[in-house]
């Protein structure tokens, strides 16, 4: 029997259904997204109630094509979370180790289509697991820079990271420096063959989005 989910949990949940990219589904199932976003805990609430209104008055054509403007063509807004910290640099493969070993703990199986450290499937992870919700807790500094690069892009997407952000501990002075370095110094540009902007098409693999017929991503693009 699956256990009851908590109001963080399904905030976690919420988010990661939002910051897919947005199909039809996403639309038909709106009211039930507003009635995830009514139950949020905290501040959390009135961050998902500003998105979810952007996201009923605005046609889905035009919020597809700014969901791709916004992650698929700014380098400062990829959702991936180790990426401002080590951007297409040989650190950032140590990164990724990290987050696997997360999820081998927790018994859980991302599926091969996408980085282990994609924030849906963060947050997915978090929705699902204590484990997912202290790989969180540990990447804070990284949720807060993309907070700020989405703030600075004037897109209602920064809502639901702030939303994220007051699900979780506030920044300790040592994260807040870390968040100011690496904001001022932005993503490293060495190349060594990984995609920042691969998409997001998993998310029809994992735990309960195929049963529950929540959204499950976009077509893979050339």
């Amino acid at each position: 029997m699956r256990r009851d989910r908590s109001g963080a949990e399904n905030a976690f949940k919420l988010a990661s259904v939002l910051l897919q990219y947005p199909t039809m589904a996403l639309f038909e199932g709106i009211d039930r997204l507003d009635e995830a976003g009514r139950a949020a805990p905290g501040a959390a609430r009135q961050d998902f109630a500003r998105f979810l209104a952007w996201l009923r008055a605005t046609p889905p054509g035009e919020v597809a094509r700014h969901y791709v403007e916004t992650f698929d063509l700014r380098r400062q807004c990829a959702l991936y979370l180790s990426y401002y910290r080590y951007g297409d640099t040989r650190r950032r493969g140590t990164a990724m180790l990290a987050y696997k070993a997360a999820y081998r703990r927790a018994g859980f199986r991302p599926p091969d289509t996408e980085l282990p450290d994609f924030l849906p499937l963060v947050l997915e992870f978090a929705a699902l697991s204590p484990e997912g919700v202290a790989l969180l807790h540990r990447r804070r500094a990284d949720l807060h820079v993309l907070r700020r690069a989405l703030g600075t892009a004037d897109t209602p997407y920064a809502h639901i990271l702030a939303a994220v952000c007051a699900l979780l501990p506030r920044l300790r002075r040592g994260e807040i420096d870390a968040v100011r370095a690496l904001w001022e110094s932005g993503p490293p540009t060495e190349e060594v063959g990984l995609e920042p902007f691969a998409p997001p098409e998993y998310l029809s693999g994992l735990p309960d989005l195929a049963e529950r017929g929540e959204p499950s991503g976009r077509e893979r693009r050339p």
